[in-house]
């Protein structure tokens, strides 16, 4: 006899349907096996698909999908599962939601104007020579890197105007040569803009090409921008075709990772 679980696709990072970044959410009763996790992501097709189940004293675990690979931190995704647990009452609005993950503790919060709050951990860049193919992969000459370096698990490119950023028409088959999660692609925002940095992600080896709104390309983004621009609170804006907006507070080795939520759809998973 089958059963079914509650499913979810929620918009993360946007507060309005058909915006930011598509997220499913597998409600789970018990912890599931990676296997049949991987092969439900794959059917869901989304850039990432999360899987929640209890982890005791009221907390969850929390892993995350593309469909090709699992991942070890999703900011989207997470903060998708967080609305779903206080969405479908599974968990008090008043409460944080606290995920336990391959990344350690993350936290999640409501602040009073209804932002959903991530709490995770800083990923620097430091210094590195592009990898081979790189700036030929993203069309560019390689003049064009004003800056790049790596974080725990991307390569970080700075380019020189927000424009080249939009603009760029990447070869997809080649990033996946590029040794990397995936390629986040930087610039500083067009002077008289209500943004601090504009940025793009690719991730083709994982399965992703380009992600609409990345949380986890800002844990390193934060600390980029905020060194360079010496401030601790940016606005930054994810120049995707979906595109999403990010309010981000950077606090020693945590960034603080603020957006919205819609719930686009919600069913059961035949199981």
């Amino acid at each position: 006899m089958s059963r079914t679980l509650p499913l979810l696709q929620v918009d993360a990072f946007t507060d309005r349907p058909f915006a930011g970044n598509p997220a499913a959410v597998c409600l789970l009763a018990a912890p599931a096996e990676a296997e049949w996790m991987q092969a439900v992501a794959r059917e869901m097709n989304l850039s990432e698909t999360a899987f929640v189940a209890g982890h005791g004293d009221g907390d969850f675990a929390l892993r995350w999908f593309t469909p090709a690979v699992e991942v070890e931190l999703c900011g989207h995704a997470t903060l998708a599962a967080a609305h779903a647990l206080w969405t479908t009452d599974r968990l008090a609005p008043e409460r944080p939601a606290r995920f336990h993950t391959h990344s350690g503790l993350l936290t999640a919060e409501r602040t009073a104007d209804g932002l959903i709050e991530l709490d995770f951990p800083s990923r620097n860049a430091e210094p590195a020579e592009p990898p081979v193919g790189l700036a030929e992969a993203l069309g560019l000459a390689g003049e064009d890197l004003r800056w790049v370096g790596r974080s725990r698990y991307d390569v970080l490119v700075e380019l020189p105007s927000e424009t080249e950023v939009r603009s760029l028409a990447p070869d997809l088959a080649r990033l996946r040569s590029v040794e990397a999660r995936g390629v986040i692609v930087t610039a500083r925002a067009a002077t008289g803009g209500r943004y601090d940095f504009v940025s793009r992600f690719f991730a083709p080896r994982a399965g992703v090409d380009e992600d609409p709104v990345t949380g986890s390309a800002h844990c390193t983004l934060a600390t980029f921008w905020g060194e360079r621009l010496g401030k601790t609170e940016l606005l930054a804006y994810q120049a995707s075709a979906r595109g999403g907006e990010i309010r981000l507070r950077w606090i020693d080795d945590r960034v603080r990772l603020g957006g919205h939520a819609v719930t686009v759809s919600r069913g059961e998973l035949m199981v």
